[in-house]
């Protein structure tokens, strides 16, 4: 394993503090308990909270600023922010209006954001992000929460800056998630830094359709094929699972896992772009690029969002994170 570290154990608090510092005009970093702020809170808005295990970045630390999250929360590579580091983040940042947390569908970050809110005093909410069509509906602990959350928090955080209250944040943002399908494909597993070697073997000649976002095999190893083929794939268990009408807008996201060039998610966007194009959808919007990572991992994701005006409006609102930015 090569990686730029001096050791495990201080990946996260170095990177972090690294972060911050890069981006000073934006967020501010707190310890002990770790949370990253916005640096110029507005008092009077519903404040938007989320987090994660590390390893995805920019998800979420690189979304807190104008017009998306007031704080995110990491914790360890893979591992579950704790209850302390929610509550604190949620204390700093509440303006008065309420606090909702956005929650990715895995266990450990369920059950931490509902201790996180039992205690929290005030009135708050979640919204439980589960995109992931990989797996069926019935699935024990439901569907992932994987790239659709930056679709989520960016409309959802446009929604909160314009003044919506909780409640009206907390239904936009349940419809977004039930207007969201995303789908990712492996062709590389991750490497974390404790473990020091992949999650998981593929040979050369393989794909890991389906795969999670922290280093999970996916639904079936296949062989590998056209990127034409992998994406009509992915396509095509989105578009059953939304089963949009000829006519429709949708936002269409690709996202990388860290480990696929940009001239590769392109060329995966044009593919997908054919597909649902093919099919007399109106792709309105767009996102290429590394959002919702997995380490090094060499693959990516597609995530398709059926767009209403107002999901449109607040998806071109202003907004200054370190990872997005337009309008300001």
């Amino acid at each position: 394993m090569k990686k730029f570290i001096d050791s495990p154990a201080t990946v996260l608090d170095t990177s972090l503090q690294g972060f911050a510092k890069a981006h000073a005009d934006i967020v501010q970093l707190s310890t002990d308990p770790n949370f990253v702020a916005r640096k110029q809170p507005k008092p009077g808005k519903v404040a938007l909270i989320s987090g994660g295990g590390s390893g995805h970045e920019p998800l979420h630390s690189g979304f807190v600023g104008f017009g998306m999250l007031d704080a995110a929360c990491p914790g360890q590579i893979f591992t579950s922010p704790t209850p302390d580091q929610m509550l604190a983040a949620a204390q700093a940042v509440d303006g008065g209006a309420g606090v909702l947390f956005i929650v990715k569908n895995y266990a450990g970050d369920v059950m931490n954001f509902e201790m996180a809110a039992e205690m929290l005093e005030g009135p708050n909410a979640t919204v439980l992000v589960n995109d992931d069509v990989s797996l069926p509906k019935d699935h024990a602990i439901g569907r992932r929460g994987v790239a659709g959350t930056t679709i989520v928090e960016k409309i959802v955080g446009a929604a909160a800056e314009e003044g919506y209250d909780l409640m009206a944040c907390k239904a936009l943002g349940d419809r977004v998630v039930q207007a969201t399908a995303s789908m990712g494909v492996a062709l590389t597993s991750c490497t974390v830094p404790a473990l020091g070697h992949p999650t998981f073997s593929i040979a050369d000649d393989e794909i890991e359709m389906g795969v999670g976002i922290h280093g999970e095999r996916g639904r079936e190893t296949g062989k590998l094929v056209s990127a034409t083929e992998i994406v009509a794939q992915l396509a095509g268990h989105i578009h059953a699972e939304l089963n949009p009408q000829a006519g429709q807008a949708v936002l269409l996201h690709v996202n990388g896992f860290g480990g696929t060039p940009l001239v590769e998610l392109h060329l995966v966007y044009e593919l997908a772009w054919q597909y649902w194009q093919q099919r007399g959808l109106q792709i309105q919007r767009s996102l290429v690029g590394n959002f919702t990572t997995s380490l090094d991992m060499a693959g990516c994701s597609l995530t398709l969002t059926l767009l209403d005006d107002e999901m449109l409006h607040l998806w071109d609102a202003p907004v200054n994170t370190a990872a997005l930015r337009w309008g300001c």
